[in-house]
């Protein structure tokens, strides 16, 4: 790509970019016309179109009770995760201590478990210490895998982070805990914020930990699993297009809203110097 002019490179990254795009979501449109069909399965060409299933869907307290379930399991994990995360990745990659390289292994040691074993070992552990299983126990074994993830999104951040900044603020006289807040968390903003997103969106569709450790609180993917081996019912595609479209909608927002931030904080540098 040397040889070819900007115009050419941009348009064939874009063109690239599109093709990604595409073969990703190409699935999810083939949830939304079988979502849209007013019989019970979906045939090609679809005869009659209707948002019935839609309706019965949403008017389902099953369903409510899922998205609850889910929902309160992705939030709880998020809070945790990023809370964990940030002073682990500050530790991870902005000092120099004994035992540092020791504690990398271990923080990334979970994330090449396969979820199926992760989670067969928690149950496990669970029964072993005489803990029924429910969403909370989900909240801990969600944790366990996405707190790592979470520290390297973090991480990443952290290593472009200037230690110079908080040198300044200590030199004028700020505490640490003002440095902290008004120094280290601002310029880290934009990982902590993409490392809640990565722990919500890992959380929401994860499918073997809950399996194993939700006991009788089902969530979202566990019900999607259990129909589409038995009692199938368009539901299934309905909910599923609402996952896809609300994930790909969080993730756009959220980075929308970064390099927003990210803009203002660029207009507001020179005025600041």
């Amino acid at each position: 790509m040397d040889g070819l002019t900007p115009r050419w490179r941009t348009s064939l990254i874009w063109a690239w970019t599109a093709a990604i795009v595409v073969f990703m979501y190409l699935p999810g449109l083939c949830l939304l016309l079988a979502s849209l069909t007013a019989s019970r399965y979906f045939i090609f060409p679809i005869n009659k179109w209707g948002l019935d299933w839609w309706q019965k869907t949403f008017s389902s307290i099953e369903i409510h009770q899922l998205f609850k379930t889910s929902i309160t399991i992705a939030l709880c994990v998020t809070v945790i995760a990023v809370v964990i995360a940030l002073f682990g990745a500050l530790a991870f990659a902005r000092y120099d201590w004994k035992g540092r390289s020791l504690f990398q292994k271990i923080v990334l040691l979970p994330i090449f478990f396969p979820q199926s074993v992760l989670g067969l070992a928690l149950l496990l552990w669970f029964n072993a210490l005489g803990l029924t299983m429910s969403w909370q126990t989900a909240v801990f074994a969600h944790l366990v895998w996405i707190i790592p993830v979470c520290t390297l999104v973090i991480s990443i951040q952290v290593y472009s982070f200037d230690p110079a900044l908080e040198e300044a603020a200590f030199d004028l006289g700020a505490t640490r805990w003002q440095v902290f807040k008004e120094v280290t968390l601002p310029v880290l903003f934009p990982g902590i914020f993409s490392g809640a997103l990565f722990a919500f969106l890992l959380s929401w569709g994860n499918f073997p930990l809950s399996l194993y450790t939700t006991g009788a609180d089902t969530t979202i993917p566990e019900y999607l699993y259990a129909k589409m081996v038995a009692g199938y019912t368009p539901g299934v595609p309905v909910l599923g297009t609402v996952s896809t479209v609300g994930a790909a909608a969080l993730l756009l927002v959220g980075y929308g809203l970064i390099l927003i931030l990210r803009r203002r904080r660029a207009m507001s540098a020179p005025s600041d110097s």
